[in-house]
């Protein structure tokens, strides 16, 4: 291994620990318990929380299309005039209803490397679950219009996943993985996650938040996580459960579709 190379990975690992450092901290500050009409998911029913991982100010780009997706879901569900800000919580909320289960939708509004203090501090406000956490977040391995169900796990290079994880001392948390595809060429992975999608990738993003918000209505109206012994309460069992279960893909392509009902 050469020198370049040992002084690459030290600035990764410090960077990673100096990030989970400030995680820490910024979540460790104290919050508002929810008041009033919020308060009332404490008390009754389900609650689940979901999340769309991005970079404040920059909703339009692949890295923020996990907003994109929260966005879309507001809209089905016919609250997306009701965003707000709220400070305790370190991002935009709305709370709502899916089938007698209350729903928190949150926007974080700090940077994704620290997303996990947002999702953290609305987890305590609202006395959610980790697990009963849906992260939504962009997905390089994956090409546009392919889009994926992950049950906990490792964050696989996703720093806001990490910062969740980190933040929420667990990684049991479901994902929402939706495909952004690799750079082509010598474009840089950072240039290309920050950049906005093309005229001709809008033509299938606008299918793709289609069915992310089909998928996200099936998983908030599935049982309650509590009800289910086979449900993950602890990092090692997300872990299990993640080694034991296959990730459930969602092509936005009938062809393919078919293809796999026939095979």
């Amino acid at each position: 291994m050469t020198p370049e190379t040992n002084k690459l990975l030290n600035f990764v690992t410090m960077r990673r620990l100096l990030t989970r450092v400030i995680n820490r901290v910024l979540v460790s500050s104290p919050f508002t318990p929810a008041m009033g009409i919020e308060a009332e998911i404490h008390t009754h029913g389900r609650r689940k929380l979901v999340v769309g991982l991005g970079n404040p100010g920059m909703e339009g780009t692949r890295h923020s299309i996990g907003m994109a997706v929260l966005g879309a879901l507001a809209a089905r569900l016919g609250v997306a005039d009701r965003w707000r800000g709220d400070k305790h919580v370190s991002g935009e909320v709305i709370v709502s209803e899916v089938q007698h289960t209350h729903v928190v939708l949150l926007r974080p509004r700090l940077l994704m490397n620290i997303n996990g203090v947002s999702v953290a501090k609305a987890a305590g406000k609202y006395g959610i679950k980790p697990e009963d956490i849906l992260l939504v977040h962009d997905e390089l391995d994956k090409p546009l219009g392919k889009i994926a169900i992950k049950h906990g796990g490792s964050a696989r290079g996703h720093n806001g996943v990490r910062s969740c994880v980190d933040c929420l001392q667990t990684d049991v948390m479901p994902r929402l993985r939706v495909g952004i595809g690799r750079p082509a060429g010598k474009t840089s992975v950072e240039r290309h996650v920050l950049g906005r999608f093309s005229s001709e990738e809008q033509k299938v993003l606008d299918s793709v938040l289609v069915q992310s918000v089909d998928v996200l209505l099936s998983q908030l109206s599935q049982q309650d996580p509590q009800q289910d012994p086979q449900s993950p309460s602890s990092p090692a069992e997300g872990r299990r459960a993640a080694q034991k279960r296959e990730e459930r893909e969602r092509s936005a392509s009938p062809a393919e579709d078919a293809a796999a009902a026939q095979s």
